[in-house]
């Protein structure tokens, strides 16, 4: 057969050959060599039509409705290779990062900055991210599961970045109780039934706190599951096709991170804070009523003011700047920031842990995990890493008789397996992010927002919501 082949045409199929075998090294997924049976049959077989839309037997011009199914394929093909491997657009949802991103800002995220990350579950439609609207169903296939790759990109991420990046509590949905996450849902529902029913403790002894949480969250995680009418559906999600969080990555692999009184230190040094972050003021006036007109001038959201009680007392976020200038209002008769301590020990914030009493506003010191480091594993730390050893890393965990088993081998250490990272929204008491969830873990890294190429005012009706001014507006971290 190759005899009767034209030499030409051998030299371009050699030529695919040799550059389809080098992407695929450089991809690191051998799934793909499949794909060469395809590129034999376009060179050499030639046994499958390819170009069946574009000819028919007498010659003529194909239907039109086979154009256009040409041109359909040719586009979602188009769409997903770029969604892969270059931009993606996200939304911002909510005021978590305000005012550095705004609610209704819709952003070019770069995949190139941090390198492309290959898909993990290659087979899915197109610019849906986990679920197919009206219908509710997955827009994706289990099979084929892909391990994680990550290409070669212009950079790494850095501390201030705004980074895009799969929600990592998000591996588990009810569908009807989306916020909180599911693992703090089913934490403060079997709390609940505790504290509701003590004798649910009579005759069990627990060793360690982890053990407890355990029976905690059993106890949880069977009030959701006999109760779909109320949590829905209980679903589990890929890596990649969890919901998409932006934050600001304030902290990297082996940082000591720490909040005292609402300031970040690094390596016990303040850090410089953004121009745009913002804490929870009380304002307290006269008994002049703050207006429409007064929020919008400080394009503070309706979603983000809050009644402080008694008389006309406020609570809102505002950066520094925004401080400076209430201040010079006469009818403002104070205005200070809103500031949490963990003064009982009780459990605010991850891990939730009766050995880390720390709160929004002041959390810490702890160190951030980093890819081949090994920490000592304690029945007192267990709970800070539990997540990491067992969801991030895939590892089984349990503890008896006081001593730590990883994948039932005693442990008395962990080595990490992945980089790490701690991200925080820059409205800062506005903002669930990792000082409730936890560490973000490299695999779950998307991309960098680069651009803002539409932002829509959702307190306002068309055309006053369009916000004219921060079209393609570049985003920057500080």
């Amino acid at each position: 057969m190759m005899q009767n082949i034209p030499l030409a045409r051998k030299i371009r199929f050699a030529i695919a050959v040799v550059v389809y075998l080098l992407t695929v090294i450089w991809i690191g997924n051998f799934w793909l060599l499949f794909g060469l049976a395809v590129i034999f049959d376009i060179y050499i077989t030639k046994k499958v039509p390819w170009d069946f839309l574009k000819k028919t037997k007498d010659g003529k011009k194909p239907a039109a409705w086979l154009e256009w199914i040409d041109a359909l394929v040719f586009a979602l093909v188009a769409v997903y290779i770029i969604n892969i491997f270059l931009f993606q657009n996200y939304k911002i949802p909510t005021s978590s990062l305000e005012k550095t991103m705004l609610v209704g800002d819709h952003l070019f995220v770069s995949k190139l900055s941090y390198g492309p990350r290959m898909p993990m579950t290659p087979i899915a439609f197109p610019l849906v991210q986990n679920t197919f609207p009206i219908v509710n169903s997955p827009s994706f296939t289990k099979w084929p599961k892909w391990d994680y790759k990550r290409l070669k990109g212009f950079g790494k991420v850095e501390r201030d970045d705004i980074v895009v990046f799969n929600f990592p509590t998000g591996d588990t949905v009810a569908v009807y109780r989306t916020n909180p996450d599911y693992y703090i849902t089913i934490y403060e529902l079997g709390r609940n039934q505790i504290n509701q029913n003590p004798s649910l403790l009579e005759g069990r002894q627990f060793d360690s706190e982890y053990e407890l949480r355990m029976f905690i969250n059993d106890l949880g995680r069977e009030i959701v599951y006999n109760n779909p009418s109320e949590f829905g559906k209980v679903l589990y999600r890929p890596v990649d096709r969890r919901d998409n969080y932006v934050k600001r990555c304030v902290a990297l692999p082996g940082d000591l991170f720490e909040i005292r009184s609402n300031q970040i230190y690094i390596n016990g040094e303040p850090v410089e804070n953004p121009e745009t972050l913002q804490h929870n003021h009380h304002v307290i006036t006269d008994g002049t009523r703050l207006n429409q007109r007064f929020f919008e001038r400080l394009e503070i959201s309706q979603d983000d003011v809050r009644d402080g009680g008694i008389g006309p007392h406020y609570v809102l976020p505002l950066t520094e700047s925004m401080v400076e200038a209430i201040e010079t209002y006469n009818f403002v008769e104070s205005i200070s920031i809103d500031e949490h301590r963990n003064t009982r020990g009780i459990e605010q914030v991850f891990p939730y842990s009766r050995h880390f009493p720390w709160s929004r506003d002041n959390y810490g010191p702890v160190t951030i995990p980093a890819k081949g480091e090994t920490v000592e594993l304690t029945l007192e730390n267990l709970l800070l890493y539990e997540r990491i050893i067992t969801a991030y890393e895939g590892n089984t965990l349990h503890v008896a008789n006081g001593t730590i088993f990883i994948n039932n081998e005693p442990a008395d250490s962990y080595t990490f397996e992945m980089d790490y990272y701690f991200m925080l929204g820059d409205n800062r008491h506005k903002s669930a992010d990792s000082r409730y969830w936890g560490f973000v873990p490299e695999d779950h890294i998307v991309g960098r927002p680069i651009l803002v190429w539409l932002s829509l005012n959702k307190d306002k009706g068309f055309p006053s919501n369009i916000r004219w001014n921060r079209f393609f507006k570049v985003v920057k971290g500080d």
